[in-house]
């Protein structure tokens, strides 16, 4: 048990010195400064909605009001059988800037996010290309200055993770989580190592030749996480990315509860191991065997069981850098080290609901699991 318990913590405390290096290149997105705003940045963004007409007026209101853009706004109704045709159409008719889209019938071997977004693309005029989902809510200068991001650091692309507003404690300590786990990521992409690709449906804005010269989402057909993947295909084209933390920049509804996000996420988090089965039981485990631990040593009566017992709490010192870049109160970050074990669990539950139903379903169409790991991009 020795050795055991001394792992257990050696582990965590690994993990978060790790999370904090890494941290490190995970930021927000830097303020314009006394620059002037002009009006020369011509972006067209695209919107793939499908049932969002609670909250879809106030999206394209938010992204109207962008400051210094030249905007084309492309608004694609996938299928809705809410009210979002006649929101997005009633704004359109008094903005000549936006323009609606309808698709009726979701063609043969596509999602209908993919589908939606190969359609909005067809139309773009402008030299960059925001995809965001119909729920995000963007500040009046976060184009700007993600454009001006992209053109201080010579790149392509640039993605924002998602910011919440969470009705809890524990539902800001999941967002924390989750930022953690991406810290890698940010890291590998800010610092354009090989292999290391990064994109979020939130927000992912690239120049529109790359976009293009990459295949744009045809590519995707029948990619789950295509905003993801679709950072891979930058990269593999040899496009950069650098990535930040959202915040209050990109407010998405992405769930007011914790209890909410395993819900959210069964259709993405298995899709984002590329459907790997003994990857996902490898995760669950990891967690059992150090989150168990843990719990033995905290009632074994010794102290290396003690230290083994408290080492989750390591996950404090990431924790509280995380609360800080989103401008939280610290006592958010104290959730984190319980959270973790139902993160991950909301992975294995997205592994037993997909082979359960032997695919995904998404946007009321099912899509067999084979057919996904046969066309997706690897």
């Amino acid at each position: 048990m020795h050795l055991y318990f001394h792992a257990i913590a050696t582990l965590f405390l690994f993990f978060s010195l790790a999370s904090l290096f890494h941290l490190r290149h995970a930021r927000r997105l830097p303020p314009l400064g006394t620059s002037p705003i002009e009006p020369r940045y011509g972006v067209t963004v695209i919107i793939a909605a499908r049932n969002e007409a609670d909250r879809i007026r106030q999206t394209l209101t938010r992204i109207l009001a962008q400051r210094g853009i030249d905007l084309q706004v492309i608004v694609v109704n996938d299928r809705s059988v809410d009210d979002t045709r006649q929101v997005v159409e009633s704004i359109a008719g008094l903005d000549p800037r936006v323009k609606a889209v309808t698709v009726s019938e979701l063609p043969e071997g596509w999602l209908g996010k993919c589908h939606a977004c190969h359609i909005g693309s067809k139309l773009a005029e402008k030299p960059w290309i925001l995809f965001t989902d119909a729920d995000c809510w963007l500040k009046s200068d976060t184009l700007i200055r993600a454009i001006r991001q992209a053109e201080i650091n010579g790149v392509d692309h640039i993605t924002l993770t998602p910011g919440v507003d969470p009705e809890t404690l524990p539902a800001r300590a999941w967002h924390i989580a989750f930022l953690i786990t991406l810290s890698n990521c940010f890291s590998g992409t800010n610092l354009n190592k090989a292999g290391a690709h990064f994109g979020i449906g939130a927000f992912n804005l690239m120049r529109r030749d790359a976009y293009l010269k990459i295949g744009g989402h045809e590519k995707l057909r029948l990619t789950v996480v295509d905003d993801f993947k679709l950072g891979k295909l930058l990269h593999l084209a040899g496009y950069k990315t650098r990535a930040f933390i959202g915040g209050d920049d990109v407010e998405c509804h992405w769930g007011k509860r914790a209890s909410e996000m395993v819900r959210l996420m069964e259709k993405n988090y298995y899709a984002a191991s590329d459907f790997n089965t003994a990857g996902v039981w490898g995760i669950v485990i990891f967690t059992i065997a150090t989150y168990g631990g843990a719990m033995i040593g905290l009632i074994s009566g010794r102290s290396d069981g003690l230290l083994a017992g408290v080492s989750p709490f390591f996950m404090l010192a990431p924790a509280l850098v995380c609360s800080q870049r989103l401008k939280w109160k610290w006592s958010a970050a104290l959730f984190v080290p319980f959270i973790f074990p139902y993160l991950f669990y909301a992975v294995f539950n997205s592994m037993r609901v997909t082979l359960k139903q032997g695919g995904i379903s998404w946007r009321e169409t099912f899509y067999p699991l084979e057919e996904l790991k046969k066309h997706g991009v690897h």
